[in-house]
């Protein structure tokens, strides 16, 4: 089962709101998931982001491929740096 960390859209009509989630690739965007890991608001000025970083780099350890929406939200966090950090100390 190839996992993926992505948005699932909430909200209202033109007021957007999505949570990030760890989802079956197979799976539809607004459709079944595994996990919640965090929320994205970009209504709000400057945009609201919250992740649980235990979840997001347990997923990533575990071989979740984000996509290029939520890898830039994790750049921005900060925890893809992390996740990178930690994949150069268990190579050495």
């Amino acid at each position: 089962m190839a996992v993926k960390l992505r948005l699932k859209r909430m909200g209202a009509k033109q007021k957007p709101f999505y949570r990030i989630v760890a989802a079956d690739s197979r799976s539809p965007r607004d459709g079944r998931f595994i996990e919640v890991i965090g929320t994205y608001n970009p209504i709000s000025n400057p945009a609201e982001i919250k992740i649980n970083r235990e979840l997001a780099l347990k997923w990533l350890n575990n071989g979740a491929q984000p996509t290029d929406t939520v890898r830039a939200i994790l750049k921005n966090e900060g925890i893809i740096a992390t996740f990178a950090e930690s994949k150069v100390k268990k190579d050495n």
